[in-house]
C-alpha cells in the first residue's frame, strides 16, 4: 500500500506531522498563552472570550471548550503546548491518553500502560 504525504500511519492515532503542526499554530498558541498566571485567571474566567483572542477556528473552539484532547491533536494541537490546559482543570496524563486512544482510562492504564488497575 503505497502511502500518501500526510497520511496518518498508525491506525486511530493522527501524526503529529509538519503539515498538522502548522494548521495547530492557534491551538497551540492560545495553550502557551496559559503559561502565565493571568492568562489562566482569564481563561477560567471566560473561555470563550480568551479563545477569542487567538482567532481559534469554531472547530478548534469547540474541541478545546469540550477538551476533545484527540480532536485538539488532530487539529493540530501539540501535547506539549495542549496539556496546559490542565493548569487550569486539572487532568492526569493518563486521562488524555485514555481519551486520545477512545478508551475508558482503567482499560488504557492495563493494555497500553501495562498497569494492573
Amino acid at each position: 500500500m503505497e502511502e500518501k504525504p500526510g497520511q496518518d500511519r498508525i491506525p486511530d492515532t493522527p501524526l503529529f506531522d509538519r503539515k498538522r503542526s502548522l494548521g495547530g499554530y492557534r491551538i497551540n498558541k492560545m495553550a502557551m498563552g496559559l503559561s502565565r498566571p493571568e492568562n489562566r485567571e482569564a481563561f477560567k474566567q471566560d473561555e470563550s472570550t480568551y479563545l477569542d483572542r487567538f482567532g481559534l477556528t469554531p472547530e478548534e473552539k469547540e474541541a478545546v471548550m469540550t477538551r476533545n484532547w484527540r480532536e485538539m491533536v488532530r487539529l493540530g494541537g501539540n501535547l506539549f503546548f495542549i496539556l496546559k490546559i490542565s493548569a487550569v482543570d486539572p487532568v492526569r496524563i493518563t486521562e488524555i491518553g485514555a481519551h486520545q486512544a477512545g478508551m475508558e482510562h482503567d482499560d488504557f492504564l492495563r493494555n497500553r500502560l501495562g498497569k494492573k488497575v
